[in-house]
C-alpha cells in the first residue's frame, strides 16, 4: 500500500500515512484517524492537502540486468551485499 504525505496549514503539521490509491483524505480528523492519532487542539474539519513527494529512483538500465549498482564511492563492491544502498 502506498504512503502519502499530507499537510495541515492550520497547525503546520505534516503526516505520512498509508492508504489505498482510491481513498481521499481532506480533513485533519480523517488524517488523524488514518494515522491512529488524536486530533489534539486542531478542529477535525480543518482542511489538509496531499503533498507531492518524490519516490525512490531506480535506474532503468539496472532493471533486470542482474548487475548490482556500484558502491557510492565508485570502487569495487564491499562484499557485504550492500552496494548501491
Amino acid at each position: 500500500m502506498p504512503s502519502y504525505d499530507y499537510r495541515c496549514d492550520l497547525n503546520g503539521v505534516t503526516l505520512e500515512v498509508r492508504h489505498g490509491m482510491d481513498q481521499v483524505i481532506s480533513s485533519w480528523g480523517a488524517l488523524c484517524r488514518q494515522a491512529g492519532l488524536e486530533t489534539g487542539k486542531t478542529p477535525a474539519d480543518a482542511p489538509v492537502r496531499k503533498l507531492i513527494t518524490g519516490g525512490n529512483v531506480i535506474r532503468s538500465e539496472n532493471l533486470g540486468s542482474g548487475q548490482t549498482p556500484p558502491c557510492e564511492n565508485g570502487g569495487p563492491c564491499c562484499g557485504a551485499n550492500r552496494c548501491g544502498f
